[in-house]
């Protein structure tokens, strides 16, 4: 029942937002909105100024006189706009027998047209920017306060370079170093051809010389230095694992395993693969408490749990103004833009595999109720992040998709006049059926990995 309940109200706030941008852009632009639907398929209620409230279909022989049907609709997957004079996914083309009224879309100017459709992805930019804005000037950005280096497997891009597992990093090229932002900035940031790293490393200082080239090439990948001061932490356990019958449970961090302590996900595999059909103890922290279960691995060594690494060290708060937060707001925006468009890139490269990067109702609704559930700001970041991805997905150049209008948009004005009514109608149907399969694709994802 929570992920239903977060679920709706994550995808009801995503979705109002982004069909009210193109509802009021329309609206501004003289355009004839007739439908503002919250999901798809067979209406279940909704309220015009002709009928006023009612269940159901409205009657096919309806006059709505240019008012708006406002509705909710069956499938809670989306929502979409109906504008009159325009090939969406209504597939109305009942105008395309008369000449353009005044009141439709295709009767407008580009800019205007332009407007309308772009409209709905900056009203999730301006959703994001809003939130990330307020958590900025109301909390405050968390500094983490540690420059110690993690677990380094000799197979890594930063074993390569020179770091080591338990390296604390004291200076970068010069500059005294305090907290993990501050080294990733001065790593990445380097204009020198070589940079100088100053790091304690088992009680001696020591110098690293690194090429700052190979430092910037392997940071376009994302995420190549690991946190030190971690600790494992329970993603997701299986049904009918080991672990859920020892009572592990989502969200536990993981101390010690066979009383050896943990620091990372690699020494979690070790030690459970280790202890084959074996009885060991774990002991873990759940909401502040210390508890210790026994587990038994399976024959292949596994407990049936997914995992990642958690930062346990100490933590601080820079508070912003109000226009600091602001900057801060966009600079947030910019980095998890290049985070989505690294982890879309990494799948197309393969890399990554497609159902690790993307997800459907199923990730979203238990998601937004794990972020609900560590609290009101958690929840606000994940539906900024949701709402940006959002934004980003739908200006991408794809039939079906805003992208995918502006580019038809684009091409008429080029040309000086529409394309045919076959034409949209097959862009239109092309891109149903891709967004269909890869919708289908994602919600697979989503069960099998339940």
């Amino acid at each position: 029942m929570d992920y239903i309940l977060y679920f709706a109200i994550t995808i009801g706030i995503l979705v109002f937002i982004h069909e009210f941008g193109h509802f009021a852009a329309a609206k501004l632009s003289g355009m004839r909105v007739d439908v503002f639907a919250i999901g798809f398929g067979k209406r279940l209620f909704g309220w015009n100024k002709v009928t006023g409230f009612s269940f159901g279909d409205l009657p096919k022989d309806l006059e709505l006189n240019g008012n708006t049907d406002y509705r909710v609709s069956l499938l809670p997957l989306g929502g979409y706009v109906k504008i009159a004079g325009i090939i969406d996914e209504n597939y109305d083309k009942d105008y395309a027998t008369t000449e353009p009224q005044p009141w439709e879309f295709r009767s407008k100017s580009t800019p205007k047209k332009i407007f309308v459709l772009i409209a709905g992805v900056l009203m999730n930019l301006f959703l994001t920017i809003a939130i990330f804005w307020g958590i900025n000037y109301f909390q405050g950005r968390q500094v983490i306060e540690t420059t110690k280096i993690g677990t380094v497997a000799d197979t890594t891009a930063a074993y390569s370079l020179g770091f080591r597992t338990g390296d604390k990093i004291l200076a970068i090229n010069g500059e005294k170093v305090n907290d993990w932002e501050s080294v990733l900035s001065e790593l990445i940031s380097g204009e020198k051809e070589k940079t100088e790293i100053e790091i304690l490393r088992n009680g001696k200082d020591t110098t690293l010389t690194v090429s700052a080239r190979k430092i910037k090439e392997i940071a376009k990948n994302g995420y190549f230095l690991p946190i030190g001061d971690t600790r494992p932490v329970i993603n997701m356990v299986m049904d009918n694992s080991p672990a859920e019958d020892a009572g592990i449970k989502d969200g536990d961090i993981l101390l010690s395993i066979n009383n050896q302590p943990l620091k990372s996900v690699h020494d979690v595999i070790k030690i459970v693969s280790s202890h084959k059909e074996q009885t060991i103890p774990v002991t873990l922290v759940r909401d502040s408490d210390t508890l210790t279960l026994s587990v038994t691995p399976n024959m292949d060594g596994l407990i049936g749990v997914s995992l990642s690494e958690t930062y346990t060290g100490k933590v601080s708060y820079r508070r912003y103004g109000f226009f600091e937060a602001f900057e801060q707001a966009l600079v947030n925006i910019r980095d998890y833009t290049l985070l989505t468009y690294t982890m879309i890139k990494k799948v197309v490269k393969g890399d990554i595999a497609f159902g690790s990067a993307f997800g459907g109702p199923v990730k979203i609704a238990k998601f937004a109720a794990k972020s609900a559930e560590n609290g009101m700001i958690s929840f606000l970041y994940f539906l900024a992040a949701l709402s940006l991805s959002l934004a980003i997905i739908n200006i991408i150049p794809f039939p079906g998709l805003d992208g995918g209008h502006l580019v038809i948009v684009l091409i008429e004005a080029v040309l000086r006049r529409e394309l045919s009514i076959k034409v949209k109608m097959a862009i239109q149907n092309i891109g149903f059926v891709l967004l269909l399969l890869l919708t289908a694709i994602i919600i697979y994802n989503d069960i099998i990995s339940m």
